[in-house]
């Protein structure tokens, strides 16, 4: 079985953290360099039901893509839910690694993972300066409405579901993906001509200026749904390397949804 040093030096090789921004927060939050590991959770955010699955599923290290302090701390007392993640963790003998922005601009990233999950041909990045975001084709063209309902069947359901800006007859033929939050990239966006741009966490503002000076498709799918497949693509990764290594790792997927929004109400509004 490897050192718990041994598979952070193969993710770090797979995700460098020097290509993370530099107000993020990535790298080992807690774990002992010298405990074996044979057990490998992914997921997308460090939270206690992530933190609970790991337990009863007995894996000695969790991989995350959202850090768990991002802000920083002076604590990690037990009072707050972040530091009970971290207690647990230690109680149980779990380490837990975070790879955020520098798997977003990894070869493959986050946004590769997406655009697989939609079966969608990657022809190169949004953002060729730092790898971000992919330019991708579809295999046929379809509408605006057929592509969001495929990014709906594709996707892990989640309360959001998927929203759509633009008209939903237009013909899709390239699309740019993001996985994350995205508006930020609406210049990007244009200058590669695409014909829609799917991603998450669209605001009002971007969205309407983006609708009014282009007739930009857009789809807007919940953020913890865009980034998910990545933990797919990351385990099996980690997967390859074991086999290469044979270190027999047992690798796994978590399943559970911690996407924050619990419920999704549709009501005829107030009268104008």
């Amino acid at each position: 079985m490897p050192r718990l040093s041994e598979v952070i030096a193969a993710l770090d090789a797979l995700w460098p953290p020097e290509r993370a921004e530099s107000w993020d927060a990535v790298g080992t939050v807690c774990g002992d360099p010298d405990a074996e590991v044979t057990r490998v959770l992914f997921a997308v955010d460090p939270v206690e039901e992530i933190a609970d699955e790991a337990i009863t599923l007995g894996a000695d290290l969790i991989v995350t893509h959202h850090p768990l302090y991002l802000r920083g701390t002076t604590t990690v007392a037990a009072g707050h839910f972040k530091g009970r993640v971290v207690h647990r963790l230690i109680k149980h003998d779990i380490a837990l690694h975070v790879a955020h922005t520098n798997a977003d601009t990894a070869d493959p990233g986050v946004s590769d993972a997406l655009a697989g999950a939609l079966d969608l041909r990657v022809t190169g990045p949004l953002v060729p300066e730092n790898n971000l975001g992919r330019i991708c084709e579809l295999d046929h063209p379809e509408t605006l409405a057929d592509f969001a309902a495929r990014a709906a069947k594709r996707l892990p359901a989640t309360a959001q579901g998927i929203r759509v800006a633009g008209d939903p007859g237009m013909t899709v033929r390239r699309v740019a993906v993001s996985g994350g939050s995205g508006d930020s990239l609406f210049d990007a966006v244009r200058a590669a001509g695409v014909d829609a741009f799917l991603t998450a966490d669209l605001r009002h503002h971007p969205v309407s200026e983006a609708t009014q000076q282009s007739p930009l498709g857009l789809v807007d799918a919940a953020h913890w749904a865009t980034e998910w497949p990545w933990c797919e693509q990351a385990a099996a990764q980690l997967d390859e390397i074991s086999d290469r290594h044979g270190w027999d790792l047992r690798v796994h997927v978590s399943k559970t949804v911690t996407d924050p929004w619990s419920s999704h109400h549709t009501s005829p509004g107030a009268p104008n």
